[in-house]
């Protein structure tokens, strides 16, 4: 009985035929690393990339839904917005119930993809076309599929996909160097995708929008526009300058793109689940990790605390502003490059499309570089002042842009200072959300990592919604149609949706930001952590363990763990192979052993010139004349006491809020019971 039990609560993804094809025990580069964390990933977002930049553009244009369905065109996105942030809730719940061999994220991703094609399709394939001159049973028709199939890609399919994917590099391994290397690819998945999508198939936007050519069905006051060295008609212009499109063959077009799409979804999602391992998931069906892990408080709990701290507000504002203004700059870049910019006169989106392109490649570059700078000039400034400057920056590159939004050199100056300004933002939000989380902890002894990231993550999924429809509002007060993709109406208001927008949103970060100061508080958030650990290890009858040696325990023997996986995968190898194990080792410690005397070498080479320098530094103080060390000594002694003196602030305003909630004070030397 107990075996027909077993039987019937094994899932389908516990059989061989869906196991991962990783086995070693270690995560490596290859095949891990470069097909389940690069290329898969890369190709499953892919589908997401083109339809946050592309899909509202297909109904304005393709579809010419303003014409006949305005109402539902400026609604659909604000309304499921509510659905998204629902579909992402549900699958987090989903994914933490989750229990099979295959790991309890990777199960999701393979779910996710008939749902992926089934709405790929519906949005595209199964979708009858329609304009404003179809009948009123295919209008409907069309509208009703279009709803399902938004909803079911943004709420469903998506975050079927996404969510696993973004819980991966957690679980894939305990040992951190792995781990992150996995991460930084991981990473690069989500820019590639961005990349080809909003750099690579903007200048192939003729092939999806095409022109009208057949005279029968061209207005009378058609224009054609020549090539200038063969003469060949390239597409005919109306009274306005606006090219024509081709409803009917632009939406076939789309077909075949997307009929692409979907391949190119289903292969990505397939190579990430096969080529990926949930280690962490699967220890507990080999007995390697207790049972027991601390429960989280409850939502009630953490809100209570949330609600009252100040620090998080500003967090949750600053991720509400800084998405909404990447979206609305996002979502509304083809049509601001398709109004203001024309080739001869005439505007289209394939004109636009080049502009775009070559825009989004130019402004890749600051954010690479920014990736560079962030984290050494939060070392020297701070985080929170890194994102005050950088907001600063973004402000002053919008300004730039609104100068002459027409004179493309212009903005791509504004574009470019604007995506500086914009890294530290990108790149240290949630670094800076850590350490609110950590003063969290320390005042009232209680995490709110499960409500702050729900809150996080509907803020992250719901704002390309409300991005969109807040430019569908703009384009309906401007009478935007596929006739008219650039006017004197959609001049004048696309520089405020695509400039201003962001823009406006960082100036109110830099208002809120002046606010900002949780990371003065973080050696003593650290302090009080360590005593509300200790406490209560001692009040459940525990020792206490250290949270850095216990990491240092763990690391150990996460390596010691990954070296016997690998002498055991060797040994495996050697007699597949026929080859001699003490050779094959002998190679890999030549190999270690000459790695180590580089890097070795290398820390020799910079210890040399760390002397040098203050051998230097000495040299240059000894030639100084009295006068000029007691200056130095002044100074050095004023410097020290102005550090002390704003130590011992904070420290009376760190323990008045500790009594505020029934802590006790820390004295200056860390321990609990010093004067508030």
């Amino acid at each position: 009985m107990t075996e027909t039990n077993q039987k019937e609560k094994r899932s389908v993804f516990d059989s061989p035929l869906l196991s991962s094809k990783v086995k070693s025990a270690n995560a490596k580069l290859f095949p891990e690393g470069a097909l389940g964390y690069l290329v898969g990933p890369t190709l499953a977002l892919l589908a997401n990339s083109v339809l946050s930049n592309y899909y509202n553009r297909y109904m304005t244009d393709v579809l010419n839904i303003k014409e006949w369905a305005d109402a539902f065109f400026t609604w659909l996105p604000v309304i499921s917005v509510v659905f998204v942030v629902l579909g992402n809730i549900l699958v987090g719940r989903l994914m933490d119930r989750s229990r099979t061999r295959a790991g309890k994220a990777r199960p999701l991703l393979l779910l996710s993809v008939p749902l992926s094609v089934i709405a790929l399709l519906i949005l595209f394939v199964l979708t009858p076309f329609a304009n404003e001159t179809s009948d009123g049973g295919t209008q409907l028709t069309a509208l009703v599929l279009i709803a399902v199939g938004y909803n079911l890609w943004f709420a469903v399919a998506y975050p079927f996909y996404y969510t696993p994917h973004a819980a991966l590099v957690s679980l894939s391994t305990r040992n951190s160097k792995d781990r992150s290397l996995l991460a930084t690819i991981s990473n690069a998945t989500a820019l590639a995708a961005m990349g080809l999508s909003s750099m690579i198939l903007p200048f192939f936007l003729g092939m999806l929008f095409v022109y009208q050519l057949d005279p029968a069905q061209l207005p009378a006051d058609a224009l054609p526009v020549l090539d200038e060295a063969t003469g060949e008609i390239l597409y005919y212009v109306n009274a306005t300058g606006n090219a024509i499109l081709d409803g009917p063959a632009s939406y076939n077009h789309w077909k075949i793109f997307v009929i692409a799409l979907v391949i190119i979804t289903f292969v990505g999602a397939l190579v990430e689940y096969f080529f990926t391992r949930e280690r962490v998931t699967e220890e507990s069906f080999t007995g390697k990790v207790a049972a027991e892990e601390r429960k989280a408080a409850p939502i009630a709990a953490q809100a209570k605390v949330c609600l009252k701290d100040k620090f998080w507000w500003i967090m949750i504002a600053f991720f509400f502003l800084y998405q909404l203004g990447g979206m609305l700059k996002n979502v509304s870049q083809p049509y601001f490059c398709s109004a203001m910019f024309s080739d001869n006169g005439a505007y289209s989106a394939a004109i636009g499309g080049v502009y775009q392109g070559t825009l989004s490649i130019i402004g890749a570059v600051p954010t690479a570089v920014g990736m560079l700078i962030a984290w050494p000039l939060s070392n020297k400034i701070g985080k929170g002042r890194a994102i005050l400057f950088g907001a600063i920056l973004s402000v002053i590159g919008g300004a730039i842009g609104f100068i002459d939004p027409e004179n493309f050199p212009l903005v791509v100056v504004s574009f470019v200072v604007k995506a500086l300004g914009s890294t530290p933002a990108m790149y240290l939000s949630l670094a800076l959300l850590a350490d609110v989380l950590d003063h969290q902890e320390a005042l009232h002894g209680v995490r709110t990592d499960g409500l702050t990231m729900t809150v996080y993550g509907a803020i992250m999924a719901g704002m390309t919604g409300v991005a969109t429809g807040i430019l569908n509002f703009v384009l309906s007060g401007v009478d935007y149609s596929a006739d008219t993709v650039s006017s004197e109406a959609l001049r004048a208001a696309m520089p405020w949706v695509f400039i201003g927008g962001e823009t406006i949103c960082y100036a109110v970060i830099v208002v809120i930001f002046l606010f900002m100061g949780v990371e003065k508080f973080s050696s003593l958030d650290h302090r009080a952590i360590v005593l509300n650990q200790k406490a209560e290890a001692e009040a459940e009858g525990r020792e206490y363990v250290d949270p850095a040696e216990k990491l240092k325990q763990e690391e150990a023997e996460a390596e010691a763990a990954s070296e016997e996986a690998r002498i055991a995968e060797l040994k495996a190898r050697c007699e597949k192979k026929g080859l001699d194990f003490e050779a094959e080792e002998g190679k890999y410690r030549q190999s270690l052993a000459e790695k180590q005397a580089a890097a070795e070498a290398k820390k020799a080479a910079a210890d040399a010139r760390k002397a040098e320098r203050e051998r230097a530094a000495e040299a240059k103080f000894a030639a100084m004349s009295d006068a000029e060390k007691e200056a130095l000594a002044r100074k050095a002694a004023q410097a020290a006491e102005r550090k002390a003196e704003r130590d011992r602030e904070t420290l009376a305003e760190f323990n008045a809020l500790r009594e505020k909630y029934g802590r006790p004070a820390l004295s200056p030397e860390g321990e609990e019971g010093g004067a508030a």
